[in-house]
């Protein structure tokens, strides 16, 4: 299942809170177009300095690799391991951007698509700002008390039960 960091922009001027609307979601793993189309996806999501970066460090590989007398082929492959460097950390890069930009990390999501993470992760934020009942202290009434001895972690039959 895909994993989402959540990520919270700074508040905006006269605002004492941020606005949940503007709250990012960055999903991990690779990214297709990052690697198919890497400078206009850097430009699309807004990666001034990684675009920079990406440009700068590219002519000065591809000036070096030419420099050693490789082939057009060598110089192909290059710029192939590259792209397939900048999908794979591409989630990366968007995180390092939006934390340069003063955004804070709120947590992770597991989910299937972007829409079922931002309504765990809603459904949890605004879950968890309701008061909780106190924890009643003593044993959980759903399991007794234990000995500690026999006791079986997991989800593992209990010792001597029948299965």
């Amino acid at each position: 299942m895909p994993v989402y960091t959540v990520h919270e922009p700074p508040p905006r001027r006269g605002m004492s809170e941020s606005d949940p609307a503007r709250i990012a979601f960055v999903r991990d793993g690779f990214s297709f177009w990052a690697f198919l189309l890497g400078p206009i996806w850097m430009l699309w999501h807004r990666l001034w300095l990684v675009l920079i970066g990406y440009l700068v460090s590219m002519a000065a590989l591809q000036v070096g690799v030419a420099k050693l007398g490789a082939t057009g082929g060598a110089r192909a492959l290059v710029g192939l391991l590259v792209a397939i460097l900048v999908g794979l950390e591409a989630a990366t890069l968007r995180r390092w951007t939006l934390r340069r930009g003063g955004w804070k990390n709120l947590g992770v999501v597991v989910a299937d698509d972007s829409d079922l993470a931002e309504r765990r992760f809603f459904d949890a934020w605004l879950g968890s700002t309701t008061a909780a009942p106190p924890p009643v202290p003593g044993p959980s009434p759903a399991r007794p008390a234990s000995d500690g001895r026999g006791d079986v972690i997991g989800l593992f039959p209990q010792p001597g039960a029948r299965a």
